[in-house]
């Protein structure tokens, strides 16, 4: 097995090229950047702008800045390999190299603080704590738990740096109007690079990767909708949850704590260690689940603001995604996903993309978006949207009085022929009853200039055949002026 292995050397001359950019992360004085979380800052850094996907670093949790080795497997990715076999060659090199440095930790360990015979590896290893180097130090290095792997975002940051831009203008705008700092928006770049159809192990979904349980504090989530998933509801949740983090906490480095730790966990933390300040409950609290990701959880968030406003440093030029941006209307009665995709003249996966936060499902065919759901329609449409589902509305009232019309009639023999019509803008709706039978219900359309077929069936949400067939159509060619009936369903 070929890895290529850089260890202390390698560290240094990353940490020399990047010693340039390294600044003070806070944008506002509500951000502090603690002197004591540089280590912590500087690392994740690397992580998110320097190290690839293909690319482990072995560090000690403790001291961040201590990374004994950096496994590349860059070459082999490249070559082609399968991501299988891969992910296994990773997974072993790494195991591996975890009981190497352990190895080595416990003979510098023995040495008692002596420093002659040492070897290559454990002169590497050993410069890297400094003047540190007593016995039970090197000792408690070496617990399995302190040896960590990390591997390297540096692709995935950058795609959720992409991403990110399609919808901050309006996150921004909903942590503005609610007083708070902008600067928060860009954590769901620690989150979930910005994923929208984010999920992890333990149920949290959406950019801002809420869990089920404290999210149906702030929006909707059932077996329909599910408001995570949209990332501009799911804003608007994330801010009220953060303003109550604050309020309760004082800080926003708390506050921001608490969002991965909890709210209730980082009060007993200040109780415990007597202090607000995040820096020395970071080095000094020992909570049981204040673990890695809770302690370096404020870092992460410093480090992806730096990495973030200076994303061509690392990136280069990023081919930013368009705006996200739609007009909302509330629904006043449960509506078909394919009908509401026909008011809104789109394709039912054109606005599944506008309504994440429903089952795709439902806007083709399999169910139906409930009362009272804000559905996000294309911008500048919505009054357009609500007077076709007027005019739906209307039609269905009409056909609801000409059935009822055909069944007085039919209690009457003899009678002739009853017609009932409602037409109204390019389309109608009608039932005809003969001989004292009702007959189906049908519409018609009017073909309007630019039309085509299958844009008229994706509007009634038919089959451009079954269309075809309802009025004995060989070719897809229509003309303008010509009334085409719909059939029903």
């Amino acid at each position: 097995m070929s890895v290529r292995r850089s260890v202390w050397v390698s560290v240094v001359v990353v940490l020399v090229l990047c010693a340039g950019a390294a600044r003070a992360s806070a944008a506002s004085p509500d951000l502090p950047y603690p002197p004591s979380l540089r280590p912590q800052v500087e690392f994740w850094k690397k992580i998110f702008g320097v190290y690839s996907t293909h690319q482990i670093l072995l560090h000690d949790t403790e001291n961040l800045g201590r990374v004994y080795a950096v496994l590349d497997f860059r070459d082999r990715a490249a070559a082609g390999e399968d991501a299988v076999t891969l992910e296994l060659v990773e997974k072993d090199a790494t195991a591996s190299e975890k009981a190497r440095i352990r190895d080595v930790l416990l003979r510098l360990a023995a040495r008692e603080g002596n420093a002659g015979g040492l070897d290559v590896e454990e002169q590497k290893i050993w410069k890297l704590f400094g003047k540190d180097k007593g016995p039970a130090t090197f000792s408690a290095a070496a617990d399995p738990a302190r040896i960590r792997a990390q591997r390297g975002l540096k692709e995935r940051f950058g795609a959720g740096v992409r991403r990110s831009r399609r919808y901050l203008p309006e996150m921004e705008e909903v942590f503005r109007s609610e007083g708070l700092p902008v600067e928060l928006t860009r954590l769901p770049l620690v989150e979930s690079c910005f994923d929208i159809d984010a999920y992890s192990k333990v149920g949290a979904a959406g950019i801002w990767q809420f869990m089920p349980s404290t999210g149906r504090s702030y929006m909707r989530i059932d077996g329909l909708v599910d408001e995570r998933r949209d990332p501009l509801r799911a804003t608007r949740g994330a801010a009220r949850h953060l303003a109550e983090n604050h309020q309760a906490l004082g800080t926003w480095p708390l506050a921001i704590t608490a969002y991965n730790h909890g709210r209730a966990g980082m009060q007993r933390a200040v109780r415990e260690t007597g202090t607000t300040d995040i820096g020395r409950i970071v080095h000094e609290y020992r909570g049981p689940l204040f673990g890695f990701a809770s302690r370096n959880f404020y870092a992460e968030f410093l480090a992806a603001l730096e990495i973030e406003r200076s994303y061509r440093d690392y990136f280069g030029e990023l081919n930013f995604e368009p705006p996200f941006t739609g007009d909302e209307v509330r629904l006043e009665r449960a509506l078909a996903g394919k009908m509401a995709a026909s008011c809104a003249e789109v394709p039912p996966e054109d606005l599944a993309a506008l309504n994440p936060a429903v089952d795709s499902a439902v806007f083709h065919g399999r169910g139906s978006l409930p009362r009272g759901y804000l559905l996000r329609v294309p911008q500048g449409t919505a009054g357009a949207f609500q007077q076709r589902l007027a005019q739906i509305a209307a039609d269905a009232e009409m056909v609801a009085s000409a059935t009822a019309a055909g069944e007085r009639s039919s209690s009457r023999p003899g009678r002739g022929t009853v017609q009932r019509t409602a037409r109204a803008r390019g389309g109608a709706v009608q039932r005809t009853a003969r001989g004292g039978r009702a007959a189906s219900v049908h519409r018609t359309h009017r073909v309007a200039s630019g039309q085509t077929l299958s844009h008229i069936a994706s509007r009634y949400g038919v089959s451009l055949n079954r269309l075809k067939r309802a009025n004995s159509l060989r070719g897809s060619t229509v003309k303008a002026g010509q009334v085409l009936r719909i059939p029903a369903g």
